[in-house]
């Protein structure tokens, strides 16, 4: 998939952090290792009010974005306002998915069918 280039993917991160998004330093594009050595990305998100990183990558066979969250080593407790600021990293997280699905899905019909 070559919209998983680490350029590309820093490109997508940088254009999702400008449209107003906060993500700070919450987001990063890590490098994964490639097939043969391609210089893939992985995109992290570490979660400020729980201490779980959440990796987001397109499924190898289509263009849907998904995200994994760490497990983690212990229960976590919260109190009304810590679940909503945690619900609204969330919300961003998930904006961030569905951002770089049409983002790839742009990127895919850009490129002449081979059929």
């Amino acid at each position: 998939m070559p919209f998983r280039s680490m350029s590309t993917l820093q490109s997508w991160l940088d254009e999702f952090a400008a449209l107003g998004y906060p993500i700070g330093a919450s987001a990063k594009v890590i490098p994964q290792d490639g097939e043969d050595g391609a210089d893939t990305g992985l995109v992290v998100f570490q979660l400020v009010n729980a201490p779980t990183l959440a990796y987001l990558q397109p499924e190898m066979s289509a263009l849907e974005w998904r995200v994994t969250m760490e497990a983690r080593e212990r229960p976590s407790t919260m109190n009304a306002a810590e679940v909503m600021n945690l619900a609204f990293e969330l919300s961003v997280l998930s904006a961030l998915g569905a951002f770089l699905q049409r983002k790839s899905q742009d990127y895919m019909a850009r490129i002449p069918s081979t059929l």
